[in-house]
């Protein structure tokens, strides 16, 4: 049976969309708020905001993350800033034009009225934020600062140094952390989501292990909401932290609820090159460094000089070059690819062969070493501790690596997923970026999502429906407590011969090399081939030690790559029906003469929503067509 798929989009004029929709949603009575429990999995930017906004409403919370701390979200390491169109800098910015951006990032992949209404709230944001005292950088005479991010030509992007996650994120801490004081919010650290509960078609509840003490826990709501994060540790290697994994919304996706275009996933172009097999993670080097440093790789293929003996007619600044435009201020697709083009030319620098330099000096002569510092300094010393090498004096070392997910969970208007009750916001959902993010743009929707959105749309969720009184005796929670059990007895009794990580690091190699920066079919097939026998024998090998009632870091690890290893077969079956490039999604059989992603508009101007259709059986898939009334559909151009 097919989901349906309801945008539950307003109607009206697209800037009036939003203010529309917010008069014409039920509301519910302050004073009855607080009858109503809410479930918030996930602690960043997106479910702390929420967590805190809907306690400060009334609502009775419970708020659940896997780490000791809040504080301790993957919100935490977004370095370059958040985007908002304020407009500060009068250089023609408008909300209708960071839409715009957005929308032509995204490469036309994303619906009009949700990337209008996030560059609305944008402006909200940034005085949110100010006014709980995050330390935004200013210019001398105290205004606010702004500098570049790409695919944008200019200057909207609010900034803390090259820590803007952590300050929003610490924002966004101490507003729950005043309402977890006030019993508004109760905090379930180290615990994690291991299954959905749905009654009735509604999400009423999840069932949570405690990591520390092994304890099986049902937890009953009027309404689950999930900000979870993305998925991109299917790649084994990427910048994420290590315990982000997909279990939630992979949980409730095989629970009902559509995942929608998981083949759409983003490769960031300035991260540290891999150093060899024992590294576990990558580390980013955020977008904002390419306003002053400049992208360059010899000329000539196999030119091993040292970076200071190349005179500047033996180098090729191949950004600044193919696209005079946006320079090193390419959207981040386009930038990595590029530099994956004159790598596999041979004309990458480091041992590997696997980078391209990311050049300071120009800047430091024109600027001043103090400048650089000021803007920059705690990247660069981060830079430093991990390759020894100064970049105050060298270039930078620098190549993709995987980031961000723009696919996740189908939700409509509301942040409402095809299950009922069922809220998804962040990076979990698929909603604002299309097939590709601009930088500096994940910060915005994680706030947008959960300042200001959420608690509108949910409320008028709680109104509109009479929800019965469930708790935890019901049997679709034992029914969900006993597939935990017999999962969690599965892995514990394979006794096999290989880790978990073993098995991790070979998923994520099938996928960087067949699914990865650029697809073709063939690639497509062959790991849709390797990824099934692969999880047969993860299943038949896998060495899971010691007991589930206790703290047991493999049995969580092995349950967060039982689930990668189905995702990582979702995301070739989507990028192998789409054979058009779109963004971050490269088909090499679908490029113009130039090289460029080639859209297949007649055919796929569609939302990919894949639905489970039972163990062993192919997805279903069912598309929400995108129209666009206010944009031109047309090939991206940053030239």
């Amino acid at each position: 049976m097919t989901v349906k798929l309801d945008a539950k989009m307003p109607t009206g004029a697209l800037a009036q969309k939003w203010d529309k929709h917010r008069f014409e949603m039920k509301l519910v009575n302050p004073a009855n708020k607080r009858k109503y429990s809410i479930i918030i999995v996930g602690s960043g930017l997106a479910g702390g905001a929420a967590a805190a906004t809907l306690s400060e409403l009334g609502y009775d919370v419970k708020c659940f993350c896997f780490q000791d701390s809040p504080r301790r979200a993957h919100s935490i390491a977004a370095q370059g800033g958040i985007n908002a169109a304020k407009n500060y800098q009068n250089d023609g910015d408008s909300i209708y034009r960071l839409f715009y951006d957005t929308i032509k990032g995204g490469d036309f992949r994303a619906r009009e009225a949700n990337v209008y209404r996030l560059a609305q709230l944008s402006v909200n944001i940034i005085d949110q934020c100010v006014a709980q005292g995050v330390p935004f950088a200013r210019e001398y005479g105290g205004l606010l600062a702004n500098r570049s991010f790409g695919g944008a030509q200019v200057s909207r992007t609010f900034y803390a140094r090259g820590q803007t996650g952590q300050q929003l994120l610490l924002g966004a801490y101490q507003a729950l952390e005043r309402q977890v004081a006030r019993g508004g919010v109760k905090m379930f650290p180290r615990t994690e989501m291991l299954d959905l509960v749905v009654i009735d078609g509604r999400a009423r509840g999840i069932i949570t292990r405690d990591l520390v003490t092994g304890a099986i826990e049902s937890h009953v709501a009027d309404a689950v909401v999930l900000g979870t994060g993305g998925y991109g540790n299917v790649f084994f290697l990427s910048t994420n932290a290590q315990g982000t994994n997909a279990t939630a919304i992979w949980r409730a996706y095989k629970r009902g609820a559509a995942f929608a275009n998981p083949c759409f996933t983003q490769i960031h172009p300035t991260c540290i090159p891999v150093s060899g097999e024992y590294q576990s993670k990558l580390t980013l080097m955020s977008e904002s460094l390419r306003n002053d440093g400049r992208v360059w790789v010899p000329i000539k293929a196999g030119d091993k000089r040292a970076a200071a003996d190349i005179p500047e007619t033996d180098r090729d600044y191949f950004l600044e070059r193919k696209y005079p435009s946006f320079g090193n201020l390419a959207p981040r697709d386009i930038a990595s690819r590029n530099a994956k083009e004159v790598c596999d030319e041979g004309r990458g620098v480091g041992e590997s062969g696997l980078g391209v330099y990311l050049d300071f000096s120009d800047a430091i002569k024109r600027l001043g070493a103090d400048v650089i510092r000021e803007r920059y300094g705690n990247l660069f010393e981060m830079y430093q501790r991990i390759t020894d090498e100064n970049p105050y004096q060298v270039p930078m070392r620098i190549y993709p690596a995987v980031h961000y997910t723009m696919g996740g969970l189908w939700v409509d208007y509301n942040l409402m997923s095809n299950v009922d009750g069922l809220h998804v916001i962040g990076e979990a959902n698929f909603s604002d970026h299309g097939a590709n993010r601009l930088g500096a743009s994940a910060l915005m929707q994680g706030l947008a999502d959960g300042y200001f959105i959420l608690p509108n749309t949910l409320g008028h969720y709680l109104a509109s429906n009479k929800l019965e009184k469930v708790d935890d005796s019901h049997p679709a929670f034992r029914e969900a407590r006993t597939a935990v059990d017999e999962r969690t007895n599965r892995f514990l009794s394979i006794n096999g011969k290989r880790t978990v990580a073993s098995f991790h690091r070979e998923l994520g190699k099938v996928v960087w090399d067949y699914c990865g920066m650029s697809r073709n079919e063939a690639g497509l097939r062959l790991a849709l081939e390797k990824i099934p026998q692969l999880r047969a024998e993860f299943w038949r090998d896998v060495n899971v030690p010691g007991s589930a009632a206790e703290l047991n870091q493999a049995l969580e690890r092995a349950g967060r790559v039982a689930d990668f290893m189905e995702l990582a077969e979702l995301m070739c079956i989507d990028a192998l029906h789409r054979t058009e490039s779109c963004g971050g999604h490269f088909r090499e059989e679908s490029q113009t003469p130039e090289g460029e992603a080639l859209r297949d508009d007649a055919n796929f101007t569609y939302a990919a929503a894949w639905e489970f259709a039972g163990e062993g059986k192919a997805p279903v898939l069912n598309r929400e067509p995108l129209l666009f009334e206010n944009v031109k559909l047309s090939q991206r151009s940053y030239k």
